[in-house]
């Protein structure tokens, strides 16, 4: 019996060991100490062990066998890394909410510290990007709302806000602020498309930081309360399974928790969703938010802080590329920021006749 395990274990370690590696994934041993100790000597052979990419630094595994088990693997930084955690283990629960992320089974640091790999349940699911039928659509709204309403001024915020993300009006005056900052600095950078964008989206941020106070004090009379926000709250992480009293929405990839106001999770939600579903979408979430308690701000009023959330996103993106390109060099920041000022230029309110 302890041969038997043996081999079944170092199974898992030869096989996972050299696809990590092959990807020059860090922390491979590590990771395969705490599968093993997961597994416990499940059954496999390296033929029944597959490795799928699913994203950047995010696996499938599937370990054979009669149960043929899959569990998803994810590389994270070490203050992601600690947040996801809590989300997990601390924040959801609090809300009474610990059931609608996935479980989090394992974690393994890697030894120099630089990165941490979570194991988490594979949902086995599909997303409101693969299938966005109505029922669908509507169980997905109802656990955003349930997540807002829930959230809404809880105790826990403050600690949410020091260890993760405040997606408020703070974040976007720094962000306007160092985004100008990082682009006045590249003002020696002289190809003619790049000098064009660049002095497009320099005045396009200094006059959005004399919008600024309206647009904070517009969050502050028609956003409502700070809550808990997934803060990437697309239709790619959001999935829903079929159950036998009805469609089950669960939330993944929660990188970006924070707190601020719950339209920058719903505006996340409508610009990644079809125009048509959009009015749909903001009707069914302002119904299940009434039914908790709490009144939104007009539709014309909430078009204007969807797109002020839209825009502050925009402005974080700006951030990246122009630091990559001053402090590394790296020629994908140029065209980062092409990319980013023509996205600008398309940006509007995410319903058309501001009225849903």
């Amino acid at each position: 019996m302890i041969a038997h395990r043996v081999s079944e274990t170092s199974a898992l370690r030869e096989r996972l060991a050299r696809s990590l590696d092959e990807r020059r994934e860090p922390g491979a041993a590590e990771l395969c100490d705490a599968l093993e100790r997961l597994l416990d000597g499940a059954d496999a052979s390296p033929d029944t062990i597959g490795l799928e990419r699913l994203q950047k630094g995010v696996y499938r595994l599937r370990v054979g066998g009669g149960s043929d088990r899959t569990l998803v693997l994810k590389r994270h930084t070490p203050a992601i890394a600690h947040t996801d955690r809590l989300v997990a283990e601390r924040w959801l629960p609090a809300l009474g909410l610990g059931e609608r992320c996935p479980r989090l089974l394992a974690a393994a640091a890697q030894r120099e510290g630089r990165w941490v790999w979570h194991v988490y349940e594979d949902l086995r699911s599909e997303t409101l990007a693969d299938r966005c039928e109505r029922p669908r659509l509507e169980a997905a709204v109802d656990l955003i709302a349930q997540l807002h309403t829930r959230g809404a001024g809880h105790p826990l915020l403050p600690e949410v806000r020091w260890l993760a993300r405040d997606h408020g009006g703070r974040s976007l005056i720094t962000n306007l602020r160092d985004g100008i900052g990082a682009l006045e600095a590249l003002a020696t950078v002289r190809t003619p498309e790049f000098a064009q964008a660049r002095s497009h989206l320099l005045e396009r941020l200094y006059r959005l930081l004399e919008e600024a106070p309206d647009r904070i004090r517009l969050m502050d009379e028609a956003g409502g309360p700070d809550t808990l926000l997934h803060g990437d709250l697309g239709p790619k992480n959001i999935f829903v399974a079929l159950a036998s009293d009805g469609p089950c929405a669960r939330l993944v990839d929660w990188d970006h928790v924070g707190v601020g106001p719950a339209g920058y999770d719903v505006s996340t939600l409508l610009y990644q969703s079809s125009p048509e579903e959009r009015p749909w979408i903001l009707r069914r979430y302002r119904e299940a938010v009434e039914r908790a308690g709490y009144r939104l701000a007009p539709d014309d009023e909430l078009n204007r802080l969807f797109h002020t959330a839209e825009t502050a996103r925009g402005v974080n993106c700006v951030i990246w590329p122009a630091m990559a390109l001053l402090n590394d060099g790296a020629e994908w920041g140029r065209s980062g920021l092409v990319d980013i000022e023509a996205w600008f230029e398309t940006l509007r309110p995410p319903l058309s006749d501001g009225v849903a």
